[in-house]
């Protein structure tokens, strides 16, 4: 057997014409690099009209390049562009076309800078557009969840520790602490877009170049607020990329905590609220069934994004100063990531918008399972001076009574409470609805719906 047949044996026969076509296929990134198309004929628009404003080009070969840009990027975006794996990747298939197209102009176009730079700028600028989306999603979200908390503001329900009754409060109130875990996702990507706001472009291959270049220049025409101040760094930097996996894989992580708290609402069991149509599914063989699947792949798209996040960090964990070709292994990640979160960020709002609380269910639930009991304690403590720990005790007590009869605390005659505790009154059964409750929480931040309605308010405040 040749030494060729040998080698063809052993990588198998996907690979028929040898270790060219591993190499092609392992090296070629264009399958997945073509979704920058637009931010790299950007990023080229913004080279030529700099080489040609600073002498290294002349203005009617920055003329040809900026209109052979524009036919490349038409024929991209009409899908008549032929992508060549054999140029590897975006920028080599656009220069390719480009100089199809205009010829010897289109060599002039690579002054000054490097596929390092270009790489770099080009997904900075696409990320750029991603951080955009979903400080826009996180923002209509939020705007949905103030809709309802505003419809809601009165509405009783249990609050929940341990997935156990705790202490009644509100729907607004509810939906209000979504506000502020999506508000501090919306913080955190506003300051990530604001931190990478630099311009890799110019830095070449990693010292810089010779050429008399303006990347002050080419960084205000791409928006960018300066250009990166080290050509190593510029290059090598995929922080950006980094804090939007970390900033999606948090926010993907309350998605998936309000979705989980959806498809226990909707069930037969909970009947808190009714998902439209929109976004639930039928079964195959149970006619009776409503199942709250968007709510469920909502909860599982946090496997995906942090699975990114982890992906990228390992890449990038142990290279070296400048780039490195394992550095290709970016960009599918990033992609994934940013589709399943905007996915996930519209089906939510989606969700959020229409979906219908069932007060009913709501308040019996929050009238079970003793939850003003704390409100019992906190009126021993005001009416009677008793210490709190005593407080707590004493209620106790009352509690296991209210549990023996079958019957909730309300439900419990003054004369029941006195064999307890002689000194209660019935000024108790003041603080033992679950309305009294809610309506007594008037701590800055609380469940009572005056406060809610403050909250609300300063959230609209705060959009607008």
């Amino acid at each position: 057997m040749t030494d060729t047949k040998q080698a063809n044996a052993m990588w198998g026969g996907r690979f028929a014409a040898g270790p060219d076509a591993i190499m092609e296929a392992i090296n070629a990134s264009i399958g997945f690099d073509q979704r920058m198309a637009q931010q790299d004929i950007e990023g080229s628009r913004a080279h030529a009209a700099m080489l040609a404003a600073t002498g290294v080009i002349t203005d009617s070969d920055a003329d040809a390049i900026r209109e052979g840009l524009l036919t490349v990027l038409s024929e991209i975006d009409s899908g008549n562009f032929a992508f060549s794996t054999a140029l590897e990747d975006i920028h080599m298939n656009v220069e390719a076309r480009l100089k199809d197209l205009i010829g010897e102009p289109a060599g002039r176009l690579h002054t000054g800078r490097s596929r390092n730079d270009q790489v770099a700028t080009d997904f900075k600028l696409w990320t750029r557009d991603q951080y955009d989306a979903a400080i826009s999603g996180i923002q209509a979200l939020i705007r949905a969840l103030l809709t309802q908390a505003e419809a809601g503001a009165d509405w009783v329900m249990p609050g929940f520790t341990h997935l156990q009754t705790a202490q009644p409060v509100t729907w607004g109130h509810h939906m209000m602490a979504y506000v502020e875990m999506f508000a501090r996702d919306l913080s955190r990507f506003k300051d990530a877009r604001a931190r990478m706001n630099e311009s890799p472009l110019g830095a070449a291959a990693l010292a810089g170049t010779s050429f008399p270049i303006d990347r002050h220049m080419t960084a205000q025409a791409l928006g960018f607020d300066r250009p990166a101040a080290n050509s190593l760094d510029a290059v090598s930097d995929r922080d950006f990329a980094l804090e939007f996996l970390g900033a999606s894989s948090i926010c993907a992580m309350h998605l998936s905590r309000f979705a989980e708290e959806l498809v226990i609402w909707s069930s037969a069991q909970f009947r808190f609220v009714a998902l439209s149509d929109r976004f639930s599914t039928g079964s195959s063989i149970m006619p009776q069934k409503k199942n709250p699947d968007a709510a469920e792949l909502i909860r599982a798209k946090i496997g995906r994004i942090m699975g990114a996040n982890v992906g990228l960090m390992m890449v990038m964990k142990g290279l070296p100063l400048a780039y490195s070709k394992d550095m290709q292994e970016d960009k599918e990640q990033v992609f994934d990531a940013a589709d399943s979160l905007m996915l996930a960020l519209a089906a939510m709002t989606g969700m959020v918008s229409d979906m219908k609380a069932n007060t009913a269910s709501l308040e019996a639930a929050a009238s079970s399972g003793f939850s003003t009991a704390t409100d019992l304690a906190d009126w021993l403590v005001r009416a009677l001076n008793m210490p709190f720990r005593d407080a707590h005790h004493v209620t106790g007590s009352l509690v296991a009574m209210a549990e023996g009869r079958g019957c909730d605390l309300p439900d419990l005659t003054l004369a029941d409470m006195q064999t307890v505790h002689g000194a209660i009154t019935d000024e108790v059964f003041t603080v033992l609805g679950v309305h009294n409750s809610v309506a007594s929480r008037t701590s800055y931040g609380g469940t009572a719906p005056s406060e809610v309605r403050k909250q609300i308010a300063r959230w609209r405040e705060v959009l607008s």
